[in-house]
């Protein structure tokens, strides 16, 4: 009697234990869906600012790490074709957030190409557009680009800023040729000698040197405009206006990994990698370590994404000084200083 008992119980036991099994087995296949409260995960699309390079990995760390998941947000990252792309696909719906740099947005306000985005925090406090060459295209200074093939994508910052980078270094804009590319074919395209140099973010040096095989030639446009900061981050004036805390955390989460992401670039690189096969995780990493120098100079503070309403009216003084923008704008125009972090 007592060993049937015992029979009894030892399989009540293992089907109770196979129901708690089936039951955290069907938990697990949920958790994907729920945020760290426990609550659905939000779809977000989220732009890179050019391409799939070290200096965009922090997006990929962010998800990689579970900063985008605890804060609520199941995040799809694209990869973006410059400031114009970035716009345009977030104003048109098609993406939730994205980094342009801020001098091309201004640009873009000031001339009439562009309204109903909003700037909520800062990536770079200064700008990282250049010029990029090799060794043996006789580039060393801004003068040495008359007479030359550049090449860059229609709506970068590097191509639009261009005629007032030109007036500034003494440059005569009408004497170089610019030619149109593709964010991801850029590098290869110097490499194989069709131009003699291209629109690149400064820190994208060790790529372009990974590429190739020889020594590069940066031109960075902070050299002669400084005040200018370098990326943002923007969403559409519609989603900022309705939904501030939704953009808040989606900010907080992607600074958690741009913070992280500087903190332990070799890392990065590598989650880079995972999930951009074609990607160079050396060469990321160095980008990532050249690239905090930008992220946390400036006269804003130490805390990571904030924004200053003084340096942004210098840098559009310096636009309107040049000739740059067609109409008057203020920072508030593009930036609502209430969803950036705070100094």
């Amino acid at each position: 009697m007592r060993r049937l008992t015992r029979t009894v119980a030892t399989a009540a036991l293992a089907t109770a234990l196979a129901l708690v099994s089936a039951c955290s087995s069907g938990s697990d296949s949920s958790d994907d869906a729920k945020g760290g409260n426990g609550g659905s995960l939000e779809k977000v699309t989220y732009l890179t600012s050019f391409g799939n390079f070290g200096r965009d990995s922090y997006a990929w760390v962010a998800k990689e790490k579970g900063f985008f998941k605890d804060a609520g947000f199941d995040v799809e990252i694209k990869p973006g074709q410059g400031t114009g792309g970035v716009i345009q696909t977030i104003v048109g719906g098609q993406a939730d957030f994205g980094p342009i740099d801020l001098t091309g947005g201004l640009l873009q306000v000031g001339n009439g190409g562009a309204k109903d985005f909003t700037v909520v925090a800062a990536i770079q406090q200064r700008t990282m557009a250049g010029i990029a060459t090799v060794e043996g295209k006789n580039i060393a200074s801004p003068k040495d680009l008359e007479g030359k093939k550049l090449a860059d994508t229609p709506g970068s910052v590097v191509r639009n800023l261009f005629p007032t980078y030109a007036r500034l270094a003494g440059v005569d804009e009408k004497k170089v040729t610019w030619v149109n590319g593709e964010a991801q074919n850029l590098i290869s395209t110097l490499a194989t000698g069709q131009v003699d140099g291209i629109g690149q973010f400064v820190v994208g040096q060790p790529t372009i040197e990974a590429v190739a095989k020889k020594k590069a030639v940066m031109l960075p446009y902070s050299n002669v405009m400084q005040d200018l900061y370098g990326n943002v981050l923007i969403t559409s004036s519609k989603i900022a206006k309705e939904k501030p805390e939704m953009v808040k955390k989606f900010t907080a989460a992607l600074l958690k990994g741009l913070e992280y992401s500087l903190a332990n670039s070799k890392e990065a690189g590598e989650i880079l990698k995972k999930n951009v096969e074609a990607s160079n995780p050396v060469a990321a990493a160095a980008e990532l370590e050249l690239m905090a120098a930008y992220v946390r100079s400036g006269n804003t503070g130490t805390a990571i994404g904030t924004l200053d309403s003084g340096r942004v009216a210098k840098s559009i003084a310096i636009l309107q000084g040049a000739g740059a923008l067609k109409q008057n704008i203020t920072p508030e125009q593009i930036i609502d200083f209430s969803l950036a972090p705070k100094a």
